[in-house]
């Protein structure tokens, strides 16, 4: 991998990774840009002990633009966008529309491919590796920067998930707090911890479902991918190295080459859940017509230890995938009960989505 960083036209970072070594990132952004203006602030909930970010500035975000003005492909035939280079890996740079800025953290935005009807399930298994090289790298950066307590590598696909810009990408945030998800799952720690007799929940949690095996969906010598017992989504997949570690820095290179073949995988299969031609009657029934289906919208989300909790090293990195649609043509609203007391109601019990994942493998 090869990293050249260096600066758009009104001061934001830009950062090429690159497969080759002899790659020249020298093109200059030379549009005309107004200093940024960003204004977040934090507010804490004093009911619900979470914060809110608060950033109108964000109002004027680039919203669904036809394909010849997308700001995130390559600069072409005179027209410039957001990456100077004619062509290029994977980029990653801050956000012109941030959710956190200053001491409120950081957002960057992270560019998967210069095509822009691709996804991330189009990958070549080295660029999905040189996706992760880029996840890994932004997370050590951003952890030496001043007031950052927790870095999140995630990526929204489809406009049903609330996606803007149609060019397959991704973003990280770097929060100047532990987010409530975490922290809930770092108090679930310490009370199995203190009940078992210092057994680790995450290692229970995975050895269970494997020993159990019917929410298994892939299994590598690295890494497994399950439905959770208690799925919250209609398809929901975790993804879990065998050897935990707290971040995607400590991942060692047998993890590192095992995972995007089984990433890509598990993409690819998510795009076919819905197709009524794969699966034979259950695939019919679930997958309605199949090929008018749109592409399978999902959120992938790294989830990683912050920097200064006093139990860091017993926290597992996990990927965590689903999907809001629930069968075809339908999606899974988060209602009353979800949103008004954050009790999920899951339509598809969790064996049978495995059971459907494993259904829809590609290989």
């Amino acid at each position: 991998m090869k990293k050249t960083s260096t600066r758009l036209a009104d001061g934001r970072e830009l950062v090429y990774y690159d497969l080759r070594d002899d790659a020249v990132r020298d093109a200059e952004d030379r549009r005309p840009l107004p200093t940024v203006s960003t204004a977040s602030e934090i507010r804490a909930d004093r009911l619900l002990g979470d914060s809110v970010v608060v950033a109108s500035h964000r109002q004027a975000r680039t919203y669904h633009p036809p394909v010849d003005e997308c700001p995130l492909c390559p600069s072409r035939d005179g027209r410039h966008t957001e990456i100077p280079a004619a062509d290029y890996d994977v980029v990653v740079f801050e956000n012109r529309f941030p959710s956190l800025t200053g001491d409120a953290g950081r957002c960057e935005v992270v560019c998967f491919t210069p095509d822009h009807n691709a996804s991330f399930a189009d990958l070549t298994e080295p660029r999905a590796a040189l996706v992760l090289d880029a996840w890994t790298d932004r997370t050590g950066e951003l952890a030496r920067q001043p007031g950052v307590e927790q870095v999140f590598c995630f990526e929204n696909r489809g406009q049903e998930i609330g996606v803007t810009l149609g060019h397959p990408h991704g973003q990280i945030y770097a929060y100047p707090f532990a987010t409530p998800r975490t922290a809930l799952m770092l108090r679930s720690l310490a009370e199995h911890r203190e009940r078992t007799g210092g057994r680790n929940l995450f290692d229970d949690v995975l050895a269970d479902e494997r020993a159990d095996g019917r929410r298994i969906v892939l299994e590598g010598e690295h890494w497994t991918a399950f439905v959770p017992y208690a799925a919250h989504w209609p398809y929901e997949v975790h993804l879990y190295p065998h050897r935990r570690v707290p971040d995607l820095l400590a991942l060692d290179d047998a993890a590192r080459a095992e995972f995007p073949g089984l990433y890509l995988e598990l993409l690819r299969r998510f795009d076919r859940i819905f197709d009524g031609r794969v699966g034979g009657e259950r695939g019919a029934r679930d997958g309605g017509e199949g090929a008018a289906e749109p592409p399978t919208p999902y959120i992938s989300a790294w989830h990683q230890a912050p920097f200064s909790a006093a139990d860091r090293g017993e926290f597992a990195l996990h990927l965590e995938l689903f999907t809001i649609r629930r069968t075809s043509g339908k999606l899974k609203f988060l209602a009353g009960s979800e949103s008004g007391m954050n009790v999920f109601i899951n339509d598809v019990p969790p064996e049978a989505a495995a059971e459907r994942l494993r259904e829809v493998a590609s290989k």
